[in-house]
């Protein structure tokens, strides 16, 4: 047996602060103490502590891509694509873990879900406003999904980001702003109503991928939504996948088609003209 084999870390020589000054510590800073004891299982399933820690961190993932799409947005409204080009790197990243998150629920068997499924009621991922409020950021604007929300706390949140243009939206503007023949009536319209293709807006995409040297900010924004989309779509993908392996094709607690629904949101394209113009050039 070798003797150079350790067991333990050697501290000697470390300056450890065992007591922080000031009482700002790890768990303090962090507020952990909460975060800690949010997890309250309804029954006594071993695995229902999994399924809660799963949608709860995929709720502070999405409290993450709101915080950096919104700054984002607000960046390429000012022409400051740089800054906007980084954040959306973040957010494409970060949709890379909330993908990863489904092979770890994927671990629950249908048989071990179901032993706990019923008691969850009517509650559903169906209903979380961080979703939404992302989903209308994006563009997906359904102004009905907004009636899942109610009257709760966060309705009022959710028909903002309804009401607001998108970051599609917010790219045309700046297509516009470079003296592109953008129509009008996709730079000011009713931003809570689905967005609408335009040969007009594809045409200016197409001269942007045609010109890369001389359009290449508006060139490296237009990948970052491609890359943006992209990830958004395999997270969906994966959702999907994970519920069928899961439930079937049983109806959803909130009250979807469970898989069927899944399917039919796989077809949603954000930006539609970033992805048709690649066929056009």
């Amino acid at each position: 047996m070798p003797e150079s084999i350790s067991t333990s870390v050697d501290l000697s020589g470390e300056d450890v602060h065992w007591s922080p000054e000031g009482g700002l510590s790890y768990g303090a800073y962090l507020k952990l103490d909460d975060v800690l004891k949010a997890q309250k299982p309804i029954t006594t399933e071993h695995d229902e502590m999994m399924f809660i820690i799963i949608h709860q961190a995929s709720e502070l993932w999405l409290k993450l891509c709101l915080h950096e799409l919104d700054a984002a947005i607000e960046c390429i409204n000012a022409g400051e694509f740089g800054p906007a080009s980084k954040m959306l790197s973040r957010i494409a990243r970060i949709q890379e873990q909330l993908t990863q998150s489904w092979s770890i629920l994927a671990t629950m068997t249908p048989a071990d879900y179901l032993k706990f499924r019923d008691k969850l009621g009517q509650s559903s991922g169906f209903q979380s406003y961080q979703y939404r409020m992302l989903e209308y950021r994006l563009g997906n604007k359904n102004a009905a999904m907004a009636r899942v929300h109610g009257k709760s706390e966060h309705a009022d949140a959710v028909r903002d980001y309804l009401n607001k243009p998108s970051i599609y939206d917010e790219a045309l503007r700046q297509l516009a702003k470079a003296g592109f023949d953008i129509p009008a009536d996709r730079l000011d319209r009713d931003w809570s109503e689905p967005y609408k293709p335009s040969s007009a807006v594809e045409a200016a995409w197409k001269e942007v991928y045609s010109n890369i040297d001389e359009h290449w900010q508006l060139y490296e924004m237009a990948e970052k939504l491609v890359d943006l989309e992209q990830k958004f779509q395999q997270w969906r993908f994966n959702h999907m996948k994970t519920v069928e392996r899961i439930i079937g094709f049983r109806r959803g607690t909130g009250g979807s088609g469970g898989v069927s629904y899944l399917v039919k949101a796989l077809d949603l394209r954000l930006f539609p003209e970033l992805w048709t113009v690649r066929t056009s050039l």
